[in-house]
């Protein structure tokens, strides 16, 4: 399923509330503000935890928690970042806590694109492309993306954090050190080595695409991309359970 749309917030808020008013207003008590914010990014955050994750409910177990955390944390943001920074950083944390208390590979397929051109899509878990492919094309691009997802499942998880963010969504160095809290300089060394591992990972899928035969006009063949598996989108902001109101 698709993700749904984000709600619009509440007519007193205004579609022109900033991310640091609605966190100010959450910390002031405001009931419906953190659920506005929530709603504001949740396919980012969803992607991001979904491809960190490598399965749809370890990765809504690993969002919920990101978001319970910075529901309770709200207070301690300290505005050197962006709030969405802020919030990428906490979810991230949380699916990486999953991760090391788990230390089981997942083997589901994970919908993301390696291509440049989908780079940042906020709607990457689904793809209606892949409904228009025919039964040997769409088998492909799932083998393909199997493929993939073994991959980077076999990564450590602080260098499949690096990718995800850097190589998947879109992200610049210096936000993704804000992000996962360390040095830009470990970011690069952690995508460097990621990237040399996938290479040989990945390198029959990667000798597969090299050099492909001609058509029968001579034309170079067209060769396909990883592609995206359709899946259900993130939680609704209102399947999400919020702790109860502070005192």
């Amino acid at each position: 399923m698709a993700p749904e749309p984000p709600v619009d917030p509440p007519a007193e808020w205004g579609a022109d509330a900033s991310d640091a008013e609605l966190l100010s207003a959450h910390v002031a008590g405001d009931p419906d503000a953190f659920g506005i914010l929530f709603a504001r990014h949740r396919d980012r955050l969803w992607a991001v935890a979904l491809r960190t994750m490598g399965d749809p409910e370890a990765a809504a177990d690993g969002l919920q928690d990101g978001l319970i955390a910075a529901f309770r944390r709200a207070g301690t943001y300290r505005g050197d970042a962006a709030v969405t920074t802020w919030l990428h950083r906490v979810v991230v944390n949380a699916c990486l806590d999953r991760i090391r208390a788990a230390k089981v590979r997942r083997t589901d397929p994970l919908p993301d694109e390696l291509d440049e051109g989908d780079r940042g899509s906020l709607h990457t878990a689904a793809d209606a492309h892949d409904e228009t492919l025919d039964p040997a094309e769409h088998g492909l691009r799932s083998e393909r993306r199997a493929q993939v997802l073994v991959a980077l499942q076999q990564l450590p998880e602080e260098q499949r954090a690096a990718i995800v963010l850097v190589d998947m969504e879109g992200y610049g160095v210096a936000e993704v050190a804000r992000i996962l809290d360390c040095a830009e300089g470990t970011v690069k060394s952690r995508c460097s080595r990621g990237r040399a591992r996938l290479a040989v990972l990945l390198a029959p899928l990667l000798d597969d695409d090299e050099d492909p035969a001609p058509d029968a006009d001579g034309n170079p063949a067209r060769t396909g991309d990883v592609g995206s598996v359709r899946r259900r989108g993130p939680p609704d902001p209102s399947e999400v359970p919020v702790p109860p109101s502070r005192p």
